[in-house]
């Protein structure tokens, strides 16, 4: 407490010395004190710059808002509910950090479980909320004080949206039998690590997720006894420094205490270079669709149909209604843009030209509030982008493709009383999946280019689970539709089946690090085929999850603390800045120096000049032997044509259970292409360690 109380102090009068001098005495309004040393406070920008030039600043960055990155999907990806289990998974503890959480919702129900486990140290706020055995424990955080919150937010760990609720059930929910979202889905719902604990950081209101409120969650759930931290939120703003960005600070001090943080690799997909949270020591999950599709078919007036994407639970029960294209009811009075009327935003349509009938609109992600607030009956919007994510609208829609759009507009136009009629959604088999969902940020890795993000790829796409019964499944004004189950697209939804399936690891192997729950998910996934998506590893990193194997990988590739020391100290941080982040004695010396590719990293990527074709490279990696005492792994490449990949030594013999072995996989050759796939598989006769390999040109 003493160590508490003088970095309080001390942080007090640096706040102090960098205050203006005319200015009223500044507060702390957060102080961090038990994985990581700062603190909050409001400052003028002359007073950030002086405290960024303080001897014991190692960065200082404004309160950025993180934005949400928004089953039969266990089944989809070969992990089913009678998969084997071990009674120590109710030892595992996941921390989701997010939106909260239904603490009523049949997912989280604690019948059958005992006490919490005893490394469990953290508390519940009860205002409004109640914990179990279950749901072990429930904080929520607004650092900078309430005086923002809006009238739909809660003072409480509850989750007035949904998104938490979602997340959380998905990750470690029970199996809920006869789920669905009012008819559509219907079948069991349940977690990837059902019987593990769950404790709740909320973070995020409906104005977004601040950075001091996030630091405040890890800071906590370091100090609680959590195993597995799950976040569906990162960055909008682009590329960070990692000791700039809240979420790479919180999930460092997390692995330095033993602590797996999974994250959203972030929605701004299919542009490269747009994946976030890129630190080396959390992983980063794409969202891949599966073998689940929702189609919704739009019926004219002559018969012609024409097949939409949504999620649409309405029924006109095959009611034609007449059909108007949005430009040619324009609000005029309303005082809005004429570009505005097409697109049927709010207010833009009048009224007495809508009401009661279906609207033609042409926006492609419109939400469907305007036509709503119009009268209409329901509408059509169009687009040929993000065909396989169906939205879920506040009244009757489909999303046509543009050509299909551009037919339904000409009988309009062509037509004395046009009329149609949109019918309910129908399940359909999706026979591609999985690719990488359209929305799915991609690679490469804007800050540290050689190491490979996103990690992984999960599923992502049409993902139903457990909601907030307070929030309308379309999250729009005035719908009224609610449920205790929604379905959800986005890397919101892949992220908590990565935490779940960690969790599912930890349970078999309670002494595995950070880095080997990581490699045993990336070396036993699912691959994936180049062919089948344009930007490759950057978009599915290792390939598609696959739990059951991950528990018993055969190889890992470990790193610990000091591994990434030296990775920081070979990225140019110095002594200094090392000492302030991790509060040690560590210090960059010629012997510690790490280059990236020498990170014990599960997978490989090689950037190359954009002007020079000619490839060279070398990596080293240090396997730790986890599958059988005794056992000998052959080292298989594949490679295209102009890449020669070597591997020394090619054979490595282990004679006994956590054994290493290290390597030096060298790449030389040329690159006829932006990005060059490869793989290197370690292979026992029993186990096979895949890492993938991708050469890329900078450009």
């Amino acid at each position: 407490m003493a160590d508490e109380t003088t970095s309080l102090s001390l942080h007090k009068n640096m706040l102090q010395e960098v205050a203006d001098s005319n200015s009223a005495p500044k507060s702390i309004l957060h102080h961090y004190k038990r994985s990581f040393n700062g603190f909050v406070a409001k400052l003028t920008e002359e007073e950030a710059d002086r405290m960024a030039g303080h001897d014991g600043v190692v960065s200082i960055f404004p309160s950025e808002k993180k934005q949400l990155h928004t089953t039969k999907s266990w089944d989809f990806i070969g992990f089913p509910q009678q998969v084997q289990k071990t009674s120590a998974e109710s030892n595992v503890i996941i921390g989701i950090i997010d939106t909260g959480i239904w603490p009523e919702s049949a997912s989280f129900n604690d019948k059958g479980f005992g006490p919490p486990p005893s490394k469990w140290k953290g508390t519940c706020q009860t205002s409004n909320f109640t914990c179990n055995n279950k749901i072990i424990g429930a904080k929520y955080y607004r650092v900078a004080g309430e005086g923002s919150l809006r009238t739909k937010d809660l003072k409480s760990a509850r989750d007035p949206s949904g998104h938490g609720t979602h997340t959380a059930s998905t990750a470690a929910g029970n199996p809920v039998s006869m789920a669905s979202m009012l008819g559509l889905k219907q079948g069991t719902t349940r977690g990837g690590a059902t019987s593990a604990r769950i404790a709740v950081y909320k973070v995020c209101w409906f104005d977004g997720c601040e950075d001091a409120d996030i630091l405040a969650a890890f800071d906590d759930a370091i100090a609680d006894g959590v195993d597995i931290l799950s976040v569906s939120l990162g960055s909008t703003s682009g590329p960070q420094n990692y000791f700039t960005d809240a979420l790479s600070i919180g999930s460092f001090h997390a692995m330095r205490n033993r602590i797996f943080t999974v994250c959203s690799a972030g929605n701004s997909g299919p542009t490269p270079g747009t994946v976030t949270n890129l630190s080396p020591w959390s992983i980063s999950v794409a969202a891949g669709t599966t073998n689940s599709k929702f189609v919704t078919k739009v019926k004219l007036g002559d018969n012609r149909t024409y097949e939409g994407i949504s999620i649409n639970t309405f029924d006109l029960k095959g009611e034609f209604y007449p059909i108007i294209y949005g430009g040619d009811a324009p609000n005029t009075t309303a005082g809005t843009d004429e570009s505005s009327y097409s697109l049927c935003s709010i207010k833009s349509l009048d009224q007495n030209l809508i009401k009661g009938k279906i609207v033609l609109c042409e926006d492609t992600t419109y939400d469907g509030s305007g036509p709503l607030s119009a009268g209409a009956v329901g509408f059509l919007t169009q687009g040929q982008n993000y065909r396989d994510i169906p939205s879920s609208f506040p009244l009757p829609g489909s999303y046509l493709d543009l050509k299909d759009a551009a037919n339904v507009n000409d009988y309009i136009k062509s037509t004395r009383a046009p009329t149609a009629t949109i019918y309910r959604s129908d399940e359909l088999k999706d026979t591609m999946a999985p690719l990488v969902a359209s929305f799915s940020s991609r690679g490469p890795n804007l800050v540290t280019p050689e190491i490979l993000k996103p990690d992984i790829i999960a599923p992502g796409v049409n993902i139903i689970a457990s909601w907030s019964p307070i929030s309308s499944i379309s999250g729009v004004d005035g719908d009224n539709r609610v449920s205790q189950f929604n379905i959800l697209s986005g890397t919101s939804m892949a992220c908590p089946h990565v935490s779940g399936a960690a969790g599912y690891i930890k349970s078999f192997n309670p002494s595995w690090s950070p880095a080997a729950i990581r490699s045993a998910l990336m070396t036993t996934a699912k691959h994936l085929s180049p062919l089948t998506d344009r930007d490759a590893e950057f978009g599915y990193g290792a390939g598609q999850i696959d739990p059951s194997k991950a528990v018993n990988p055969g190889l890992v590739y470990d790193a610990d603390e000091n591994d990434y020391i030296n990775f920081l100290c070979g990225q140019g941080y110095s002594s200094r800045t090392l000492q302030l982040i991790t509060g040690d004695n560590n210090t960059c010396s010629k012997t510690t120096y790490g280059t990236t590719r020498d990170l014990n990293y599960p997978s490989f990527a090689l950037q190359v000049p954009h002007f020079k074709p000619n490839v060279s490279g070398s990596f080293r990696r240090t396997v730790t032997n986890v599958g059988s005492p005794r056992s000998r792994y052959k080292a298989t490449v594949i490679a295209p044509q102009g890449l020669k990949i070597h591997v020394i030594p090619s054979v490595l013999s282990f004679n006994s259970l956590g054994q290493k072995k290290t390597f030096v996989l060298t790449i030389d050759g040329t690159i006829e292409q932006p990005i060059v796939s490869a793989s290197l598989v370690w292979n026992d006769g029993k186990f096979k360690v895949r890492s993938p390999i991708v050469v890329f040109n900078a450009s």
